[in-house]
């Protein structure tokens, strides 16, 4: 028989006090942790501040009062944010402000992030020129930067980077997520990735985390930049910190679906590298590697 409407709200406030239950047991066990839409908050934040005239904050993108106002309200976030994931090291003494050590040390990360973002607008202004040059169907800068899914991959991958060397890798992780959900383009933020780095369509690219790219390297969909084993200690644990993931030299141009893997695998300055093509072994400088099709004549 089916249940009656008590019994369904009965069965309901059982399972709620279970949930309640499980969830205190766990709080206790693990650390407080920031939500992800304040991370992504952060991300929205620093676009804007870099790009006023696409993502205005302001009604006068050039006036220096504006992004003074922005800049503090981004430093302050960034505190209470760092801070949000550091305070599981707070004592009491974290309620006196001037007294909480991990208060300062946030403070101190979320300075040199900000000391960051100029660098970071260099960087990206060289990324879209390199995808304006890269591509015929680009009719202006002004489209790269609203529309291209690899120059927002690129984007978020530069703003996460920062995150990174800080030991910010939460942080880092949840905003290059958010690009892989809206790109299908996923960039280890712990990459290093040179100047002029342009991903042409993008949806299936994997940049592992030790992966360096040099300069002027462009790259078509469905490339992945992987490891070729994991290597394991005595008692089959993965040993983590080595370098699993290739070196792109400057110069070098990946065809869509090229899978290139190894931490020892270099492809040299200037290659080219074809489409569908599976590499685990290094490549001289200026090579082309390409798999031959086979055409049958009909007969």
């Amino acid at each position: 028989m089916p249940l009656t409407n008590r019994q369904n709200e009965d069965l309901l406030q059982e399972i709620a006090g279970q949930l309640a239950d499980l969830n205190k047991a766990s709080q206790k066990e693990q650390k407080i942790l920031p939500k992800p839409q304040s991370v992504v908050g952060i991300l929205d934040e620093i676009k804007a501040i870099l790009y006023p005239e696409y993502f205005a904050f302001c009604s006068e993108a050039k006036d220096q009062v504006c992004y003074l106002e922005r800049l503090g309200i981004l430093y302050w976030k960034l505190i209470r944010l760092i801070h949000s994931l550091d305070n599981n090291n707070c004592q009491s003494e974290c309620q006196e402000i001037p007294k909480c050590s991990e208060i300062e040390k946030s403070r101190a990360k979320a300075y040199e992030i900000i000391n960051e973002l100029p660098k970071i607008k260099g960087l990206l202004a060289q990324d879209v020129e390199a995808a304006y040059r890269g591509d015929p169907a680009a009719k202006s800068l002004d489209e790269i930067i609203l529309a291209y899914p690899g120059f927002y991959a690129i984007f978020t991958y530069r703003v996460a980077h920062e995150f990174q060397k800080r030991n910010l890798e939460l942080f880092a992780r949840v905003m290059s997520e958010e690009a892989h959900s809206k790109t299908g383009i996923d960039i280890h933020p712990g990459a290093l990735i040179g100047t002029g780095f342009f991903i042409d369509h993008g949806t299936g690219v994997v940049i592992g985390e030790t992966t360096v790219i040099g300069n002027n390297v462009k790259m078509y969909q469905g490339v992945t930049l992987g490891a070729l084993s994991f290597p394991k200690d005595v008692n089959g644990n993965i040993i983590r910190g080595k370098k699993r993931h290739p070196t792109i030299e400057n110069d070098v141009t990946l065809y869509a679906g090229a899978t290139i893997l190894g931490g020892e695998t270099v492809i040299g300055e200037g290659a080219v590298i074809g489409g569908n093509v599976w590499i685990t072994e290094s490549v001289p400088p200026g090579c082309k590697v390409i798999n031959k099709p086979i055409i049958e004549k009909k007969k």
